[in-house]
């Protein structure tokens, strides 16, 4: 396993400058926020596109995801925080074709780019629309854009958070039997897994082969907070050895956009202690 570093830690300053000070830390890879204020996919130009590349390329810098979680920049003015919505079990049926095909933009992107995945949410049950219901439209919107990423060869990962509509692994796993694309997996957050309770081993004996990324942080008491790891209570050793039990061999990458004015020594700090308990863990 190998360890990246999430661009949106640094939401104070333009993508080049958060690459370039994931390349500077020592990380080997980025996942690159597919949202404003880095890369709003409908408003890409091409020589923003070639320019990624050929810094990524001159740092070395593999991709490790393509976030499009949210999608803040659909909204004016911008939320003041992250938003999912329009998500891709809305039963507007303009909004959820609208997050469809942001995502298959985001999908077409990464297979320029060289990245092999692309992370997405559920979303959450609106007013008028039960979960059941919801599910339903998730499902059919999935199955759309699980054929746009067949063409294209990109993986798409659903990352599950409690308070969405999809909460833990085995609701994920119910989802992806019933879309049944070998492309479809998930984008597994140790901290959402610690928060919703689950076991470690079980629930990633359940998604083997099927986690395609993987977000680290640290949380403190079961609280969604996302903390420096080493910060917190978060069992670590047992994520990290459930993953090798399980054959994953992908990008660790963390995910802390919760201190933006420290974003280069969050990235830091986090190096240092990842790459302690890997060589540990060894």
């Amino acid at each position: 396993m190998q360890l990246a570093y999430s661009t949106n830690a640094f939401t104070k300053t333009d993508l080049v400058s958060a690459l370039d000070s994931i390349a500077a830390i020592g990380f080997r890879g980025a996942e690159i926020l597919c949202d404003k204020p880095h890369w709003f996919v409908s408003d890409l130009a091409e020589h923003e596109i070639a320019a990624v590349a050929a810094l990524l390329a001159d740092r070395g810098l593999a991709v490790s995801n393509l976030n499009a979680n949210t999608t803040n920049g659909y909204w004016h003015p911008a939320p003041p925080e992250n938003v999912f919505e329009p998500s891709l079990c809305n039963p507007d049926p303009v909004l959820r074709q609208w997050r469809q095909q942001y995502t298959i933009d985001t999908i077409q992107l990464a297979s320029r780019l060289g990245a092999a995945c692309v992370s997405v949410t559920s979303g959450n049950a609106r007013p008028g629309c039960p979960p059941d219901n919801c599910l339903e439209l998730l499902v059919d919107s999935l199955l759309r854009i699980c054929d746009a990423a067949a063409r294209h060869g990109i993986k798409v990962g659903i990352e599950y958070e409690p308070g969405l509509l999809l909460e833990c692994a085995t609701e994920v796993h119910e989802v992806l039997e019933r879309v049944g694309s070998p492309d479809l997996g998930v984008n597994f957050d140790i901290g959402h897994s610690y928060v919703y309770g689950e076991n470690p081993e079980q629930a990633i004996a359940l998604l083997k082969d099927r986690i395609w990324n993987v977000h680290v942080e640290d949380i403190k008491n079961r609280k969604h907070y996302h903390l420096v790891p080493g910060d917190g209570n978060l069992p670590f050793s047992r994520y990290i050895d459930a993953l090798r039990a399980n054959g994953y061999q992908g990008f660790l990458t963390v995910e802390v956009y919760t201190f933006p004015d420290q974003a280069v020594e969050v990235g830091r700090r986090s190096l240092d202690y990842l790459a302690k308990l890997l060589q540990f863990r060894s």
